[in-house]
């Protein structure tokens, strides 16, 4: 009969984890929100807006969008270069701009951040 050998990232069989038991009882319930829950939820929700003399109920992310836009037209380029990342984002996820992709004040920004709250954060 073989022996089960007790070693490193081998416990002994009586302290392993039954099938079906939670190795972290305590841990986040199911269904508990975590952050793109809470997120989606909060951008789902219905605010009243007045368009054209009228009242317009319409979701808090569609009034972000509307407003970043307004700002983006009204010539603020860090709202214009938002849209644009996010334009780029929604047609293809997988093409998120790259460090070398940003611009010079975008970049600055970035090595600011990374020097203020260290490389490990990011």
């Amino acid at each position: 009969m073989a022996t089960y050998r007790v070693g490193y990232c081998k416990p002994p069989k009586d302290k392993q984890f039954r099938k079906g038991v939670s190795g972290n009882p305590n841990g986040r319930p199911k269904g508990a929100p975590n952050m793109p829950k809470i997120l989606q939820k909060t951008l789902s929700e219905s605010v009243e807006i007045i368009e054209g003399g009228k009242p317009k109920t319409i979701s808090k992310m569609e009034a972000a969008t509307r407003r970043l836009v307004d700002q983006a037209i009204a010539g603020d380029m860090h709202a214009f270069r938002v849209l644009s990342a996010l334009m780029q984002i929604a047609r293809d996820p997988a093409e998120i701009p790259s460090t070398s992709e940003l611009e010079g004040a975008d970049q600055k920004l970035l090595q600011t951040l990374v020097r203020q709250f260290g490389a490990a954060s990011f």
